[in-house]
């Protein structure tokens, strides 16, 4: 039974889709004692792994040999192995189409091929983002295609991914991890299993709760950023520093959450999830305004910051076009190497139709794709400082030495606090524009 191939860790665990997601997941139950299998489409990645060495900031090279030696991990693109697995997780990603609809391609593919092999006794739980119904309605008609049940012959659930990436404090481990089953014997099943490695795991009372909760949780942070954005804009205009307000705001200890603003929403999750549960309720002839409002809002920062780029330059009698333009970080966020909907991508785009010549600075991303070419991050020297006109702070990676860049910036627009209100610009530094 599975249940006891779960109480005893030998369960073989496979994961499909070894990213941010997948990897720390396998890892994770791995170190726990379950021998861990990814399946991956990238032959390339499948190799890398193999050969001890991790291509995700949080996992650590030694971990990976260390598991890869002792045969708890294992990497492989053949997905025949599928009917090797007694539980599978799909953790592949959920991307928004260009008209906004949920693109669900790659979780159906690797449904259809987990279908192939399916066996009675399997568990399979999806962890990728999406709308309330997915589990139900897209995953579970194809795997019972084969003519197997869920909750009769095999077992399905769902179970929000919470991966903050470079995040210190909070991991797999030690993050609630949320489960709803098709079935309450589904849901038991991947309860039973995710407690074995995970401290805390709160079992709702089906598939469709779980994946509302986690479209809630990214939903909360779009609209609550969407309005500090939307703050920040209002305190430029009013001539007040947004990130001294909401300090102050931040001192009473009851109703009110700290939010802080930036150049727009970047990273896999916020600025698509709530799309996810926009698109789901459109189809039930409801429109979530705050959704798509605060949509509105986080899409039009990078605007406003490339308007503060030709303020800065318009207060030197210069214009966007001809400029050349620094960009410091193009990751979404601090010290991580993720440009997955970076909003630093956006302005960068955006300076480039005016006119401006870019360059940029990242310590984690060594190139980024520029139109048909590529990018490449260059040293951040004083030379390469003062022959910008204008330095964008789009990321506040540590390290980064702000200092230098005040010193030898001719203006700098600051979207990330990178210097706070008080801080002394060196006599001749820079004229400092903040968000």
């Amino acid at each position: 039974m599975l249940k006891e191939k779960i109480e005893n860790r030998t369960a073989r665990f496979g994961v499909v889709g070894l990213g941010y997601v997948g990897l720390p997941l396998a890892v994770e139950f791995a170190r726990e004692g379950f021998r861990a299998t990814g399946f991956e489409v990238s032959q390339e990645k499948v190799d890398q792994l193999m050969a001890g060495s991790s291509y995700i900031g949080d996992v650590p090279d030694k971990t990976v040999s260390d598991l890869i030696g002792r045969e708890m991990l294992d990497a492989t693109t053949d997905f025949d192995r599928f009917a090797e697995m007694d539980i599978i997780s799909i953790c592949v990603p959920t991307p928004l189409s260009k008209t906004r609809d949920p693109d669900m391609s790659f979780v159906q593919k690797a449904t259809d091929q987990i279908a192939k092999r399916l066996r009675k006794g399997q568990l399979i739980i999806l962890e990728s983002t999406t709308y309330p119904g997915t589990t139900e309605e897209v995953v579970r008609p194809a795997l019972e295609a084969t003519g197997l049940k869920a909750g009769v012959d095999f077992y399905l659930a769902f179970s929000p991914e919470r991966v903050d990436p470079s995040n210190t404090t909070y991991g797999i481990k030690n993050t609630p991890k949320v489960v709803g089953g098709v079935g309450d014997e589904s849901g038991e099943l991947a309860r039973l299993f995710y407690d074995t490695a995970i401290d805390s795991v709160v079992k709702v009372s089906n598939a469709a709760a779980a994946e509302m909760s986690k479209l809630l949780e990214n939903t909360f942070r779009s609209v609550n950023i969407g309005l500090v954005n939307e703050v920040a804009i209002m305190c430029h205009r009013l001539g007040l520093d947004v990130w001294e307000v909401i300090d102050a705001a931040a001192t009473k200890p009851f109703g009110f959450m700290k939010f802080v603003p930036g150049p727009g929403l970047g990273g896999h999750c916020i600025p698509i999830d709530p799309f996810y549960l926009s698109w789901k309720l459109k189809t039930l002839n409801y429109r979530a305004r705050f959704i798509e409002l605060a949509g509105e809002v986080n899409s039009e920062m990078p605007r406003f910051v490339v308007r503060l780029v030709s303020d800065a330059l318009n207060a030197d009698k210069k214009a966007v076009n001809g400029s050349r333009v620094l960009v410091l970080g193009v990751a979404y966020k601090n010290d991580v190497a993720d440009v997955r909907e970076s909003p630093a991508l956006d302005i960068i785009e955006l300076l480039r139709q005016a006119g401006a010549e870019i360059a940029y600075h990242d310590p984690h991303v060594e190139s980024v794709r520029d139109g048909d070419g590529v990018l490449r991050s260059c040293a951040l020297t004083a030379e390469e400082i003062r022959a910008a006109d204008c330095v964008v702070v789009t990321a506040r990676h540590t390290g980064t030495d702000f200092d230098l860049v005040a010193r030898e910036a001719k203006s700098i627009v600051d979207s990330r606090n990178a210097y706070p209100l008080g801080y002394q610009v060196p006599e001749g530094g820079a004229r400092i524009v903040k968000l």
